[in-house]
C-alpha cells in the first residue's frame, strides 16, 4: 500500500490475516455469506437498472483501533463530482443486520482495514461505511459492478473483498492512477479475496458481468469498506 497505493490480498492469504488476532474471527462465515441473499433492491440507479441489491451502514473507529464501533443510521451520500451518475442526492439504504455487522467476520474485516489503515495514518480517527453489493446477471443482460464508470469515492482507503461469485464471467477489477493511466487489473474471484486501495491517489472501476451459462442467473457478491477521516 505504501509503495503502489494498492494491495491485493489472495484468499489464503487474507484468510491468515483474518484469524490472526482471533482464532474464531470467521466463525459466522456460512451467516456472513447467506445474508447476501436478503439484500433490497437500490432504488437511485440513474440508468434506470434493477441489476444491483445493496445494504448500508455506519461504523467509526479511534486511532490505532481494530475494532469499529456502529452509529446511527444515516443515509450514504456521494458528490456528482465523484459519482456523476447516481451523486448528488442523500441515498437511504436499508441497514445491514446487526447480527451480520456485530458478528465475527464483519468484525475481522473491520480490524483488518483499521489495522493496515491505521498503519498508514495512525493519528486519524476514521468514519466507516459498510456496503454489501450484489451484481445480477440475468435473462442474457449485463449487470454491472460499477456503472458510474472508472472513478474515486471521494474517501481516503478502500476495502474490497470478494464474498461469493456464481456463474459470471468478466468483473475486472482495474485500477488507474490520476491521470487515469492503467495501474494494474485483476479479478476477485475467490471467497475472501481482498483488494486495498488509496483513494486519494488511485481510480477504481469493475467492468461488466455476464452469465457463464445464459440458462442460470449469475451473480457478484462484495463487501465495500471505506474509510474517510473525520
Amino acid at each position: 500500500m505504501a509503495r503502489q497505493d494498492f494491495c491485493l490480498l489472495p484468499a489464503q492469504l487474507s484468510r491468515s490475516l483474518l484469524l490472526q488476532h482471533d482464532p474464531d474471527g470467521l466463525a459466522d462465515w456460512t451467516a456472513f455469506q447467506d445474508s447476501w441473499n436478503h439484500l433490497q433492491q437500490d432504488k437511485f440507479m440513474a440508468d434506470g437498472g434493477s441489476y444491483r441489491q445493496r445494504l448500508h451502514a455506519t461504523l467509526s473507529a479511534e486511532p490505532s483501533a481494530r475494532r469499529a464501533r456502529a452509529e446511527a443510521h444515516q443515509p450514504h451520500y456521494q458528490s456528482r463530482q465523484y459519482n456523476p451518475l447516481n451523486g448528488g442526492v442523500a441515498r437511504h439504504f436499508e441497514p445491514i443486520r446487526n447480527e451480520i455487522l456485530l458478528g465475527a467476520t464483519m468484525q475481522s474485516v473491520l480490524g483488518l482495514g483499521c489495522a493496515v489503515f491505521g498503519k498508514l495514518a495512525p493519528y486519524t480517527h476514521w468514519h466507516i461505511e459498510a456496503h454489501q453489493f450484489r451484481i445480477e446477471a440475468r435473462n442474457r443482460q449485463h449487470g454491472k459492478p460499477t456503472p458510474e464508470g472508472i472513478h474515486r469515492d471521494g474517501v481516503h482507503f478502500l476495502l474490497m473483498m470478494m464474498v461469493r461469485r456464481s456463474n459470471l464471467v468478466n468483473g475486472a477489477t482495474e485500477l488507474y492512477d490520476l491521470e487515469h493511466q492503467p495501474m494494474a487489473e485483476f479479478t476477485l474471484s475467490d471467497p475472501l479475496d481482498i483488494a486495498l486501495v488509496n483513494d486519494e491517489r488511485v481510480l477504481h472501476g469493475v467492468t461488466p458481468v455476464a452469465q457463464l451459462d445464459p440458462g442460470r442467473e449469475g451473480t457478484r457478491d462484495v463487501l465495500l469498506l471505506s474509510f474517510r477521516r473525520r
